[in-house]
């Protein structure tokens, strides 16, 4: 038996366990209570994460001015608004706590904070206003009509809409709200040929990718799905749409509805994985999509063969652009610069570990500068 004592952080490459979510204990409320505990208490004696979400010094001050300084006489209805306050970014874990696996604290903070929100939303459900925010796929669906749509945006973008939205829906009124489009990308893909292109595999990627268009990207900027085929295609990239989809499920995960995750899973997976076994990688133009498919949804299905090859063969846009310039597959023949861009880097995107991609391919454009923002913008994505 190691009788050795604990370091004081970790040296080792961080790894993450499997979420247990189908164990009794993993819905044991005590069990929870315990281990919120735990963790709150080597929190509390770090404190390295103070200047990330909220969730961190929610949970400082709650200690701070408890009687005893301690976690000991912290209130456990604190615990709960700790817990509302992470939005799951993930960058306390990967860029922060010196304490993950396989360290032995075990401290997996995000993890634990989807623990208690999986296990309050089975115990209280969700209020009307989180149901709906996190039904993207029926939101898009109806919001989506033709003349609705229009009735959608003219309400979003009217002070009397905002008002009430924000009075029924808890939506602030001077929150950005996205457009709704009725011409949707998938409607527009679908009146566009595809080139026949021939396929060349380098680096890692088929050259020929399924795209998985998201529901941001579909209902509300299917433009910017149609740029993305686009470049991809001229860079001689086979692209094809996925037969159907639905919503990742990122948005229930947040809400900590897992059934509602796995029901998306098996709605997406089989169809994806279909075209993984035919040779096709998988792309989607959304970071907290792709994550969803490479990390989380493998953390939650670690035995599902069809999950890990779908996370395997997923990757972010600019990432797969790169791998490729590379291999000297990307055209590089830029015509205009771009000058000075500031690009704000996802949360989403910067846990998957593959670096700063889309900095790196805007900064092969002649004339062009970019300046990556790497914090938080404080709308929880998704």
């Amino acid at each position: 038996m190691d009788n050795q004592p604990a370091r004081e952080g970790g040296l080792e490459a961080p790894t993450r366990h499997p979420l247990d979510w189908r164990s009794p204990e993993f819905w044991d409320k005590a069990a929870l209570d315990k281990e919120l505990e735990r963790v709150f208490d080597i929190c509390h004696g770090c404190r390295r994460c103070f200047s990330l979400c909220n969730a961190f010094p929610t949970l400082f001050d709650a200690v701070d001015e408890s009687p005893t300084g301690e976690l000991d006489s912290v209130p456990k209805s604190k615990f709960g608004e700790v817990v509302d306050h992470c939005y799951l970014c993930d960058m306390c874990y990967v860029s922060k706590c010196p304490y993950v696996p396989p360290h032995s604290f075990n401290v997996d903070f995000p993890h634990l904070m989807l623990r208690a929100k999986a296990v309050r939303f089975r115990e209280e459900g969700a209020s009307l206003r989180s149901r709906i925010l996190s039904s993207t796929d029926m939101v898009g669906s109806i919001a989506g009509i033709p003349v609705v749509s229009e009735v959608v945006n003219a309400v979003n973008d009217n002070l009397a809409g905002r008002l009430l939205l924000e009075k029924t829906l808890g939506v602030a009124r001077d929150a950005p709200l996205p457009r709704y489009e009725s011409d949707t990308a998938r409607k527009r893909l679908a009146r566009t040929p595809a080139p026949d292109l021939p396929v060349e595999p380098v680096n890692g990627t088929q050259g020929r990718v399924v795209l998985y268009t998201t529901c941001y990207g579909n209902r509300n900027l299917p433009a910017m799905v149609e740029d993305l085929v686009a470049v991809f295609r001229h860079n001689g990239i086979q692209v094809k749409l996925v037969g159907s989809e639905q919503c990742c499920g990122m948005p229930k995960l947040e809400l900590g509805d897992l059934e509602s995750v796995a029901k998306a899973k098996e709605a997406n997976v089989p169809e994806l994985a279909r075209w993984v076994e035919q040779g096709w990688d998988l792309v989607a133009p959304v970071p907290s999509c792709v994550l969803m498919f490479k990390q989380e949804l493998p953390l939650m299905f670690p035995e599902d063969r069809q999950v890990q090859a779908v996370a395997r063969a997923f990757f972010d846009p600019f990432n797969y652009l790169y791998l490729r310039h590379k291999a000297d597959k990307l055209r590089t023949d830029f015509a205009k610069p771009l000058g000075r861009v500031s690009w704000h880097v996802p949360c989403h995107l910067r846990v998957q570990n593959i670096g700063l991609k889309t900095r790196d391919v805007l900064s092969l454009i002649p004339g062009t500068t970019v300046e990556a923002i790497e914090r938080c913008s404080g709308h929880d994505g998704t």
